[in-house]
């Protein structure tokens, strides 16, 4: 294939995939797909009062839960229908299969990460249980972590991208990545905390000034869930 063909190939592929951002609440379709492309995915409710939130908007919270969590939701939705009629497809062009994995991975990285971060939220940020004590073994304090973390933050400042708390089960030990989108995490790490560093999750409150928004961020923190999720990851790696 030549370069213009196949550029014309992605595009179609690429239009195919545009989703609506409005805050249209997951419909999903029951029909006699398999499973893996059920499409029934619904989005979980935020877990505390948006309005209640020290350094977060009502309006910041509730738009960032509407349109780009619940829109991932749809999409996904979307892609799994897709990926269902595209298999029934004997002609269905590589690339514009390849175009839809690569959004399926896109979006469940994006729902995965964003019920992570709502999760942890409507704390009062005050560090506890086993996950503190954990971090400090790790770091040599509590307060190293979340200086590395924050430097974690400030790198993506500005751009896109995600922070992360996590878990790994091959090397059974705690870990702060960068990911630079919804599609990258190390292999076998489990989040426990998820920072979003998109524009969206703070331009509204903050403008420019992502690192305000990282402080917000730590006050809020619920970290008996991060503990909960620390156990929980603990016990998988010892299976």
């Amino acid at each position: 294939m030549d370069q213009a063909s196949r550029r014309s190939v992605l595009k179609v592929g690429a239009a195919g995939l545009l989703i609506s951002s409005a805050p249209v609440m997951a419909q999903p379709v029951a029909d006699d797909r398999p499973p893996v492309f059920a499409g029934m995915h619904t989005p979980k409710p935020l877990t505390f009062d948006p309005a209640k939130l020290e350094g977060l908007s009502e309006r910041l919270i509730t738009s960032h839960w509407q349109n780009n969590y619940i829109g991932s939701v749809n999409a996904l939705n979307m892609i799994e229908g897709r990926l269902a009629k595209a298999m029934e497809d004997p002609d269905v062009h590589q690339l514009v299969y390849a175009g839809l994995k690569r959004e399926e991975l896109h979006r469940t990285g994006s729902v995965i990460l964003h019920e992570v971060y709502f999760d942890a939220l409507g704390g009062d940020g005050e560090p506890g249980g086993n996950i503190k004590s954990a971090l400090a073994a790790a770091w040599g304090s509590f307060e190293t972590w979340q200086q590395e973390f924050i430097h974690t933050a400030r790198a993506l400042g500005g751009g896109s991208g995600w922070v992360m708390l996590s878990f790994n089960l091959h090397t059974k030990s705690l870990h702060t990545y960068w990911a630079p989108d919804h599609m990258h995490n190390a292999t076998l790490g489990v989040p426990l905390l998820a920072l979003d560093m998109y524009e969206h999750s703070y331009h509204m409150d903050y403008g420019t000034a992502a690192m305000k928004y990282v402080d917000a961020f730590f006050k809020n923190i619920d970290w008996q869930v991060v503990d909960r999720r620390y156990h929980r990851a603990r016990r998988m790696a010892a299976v």
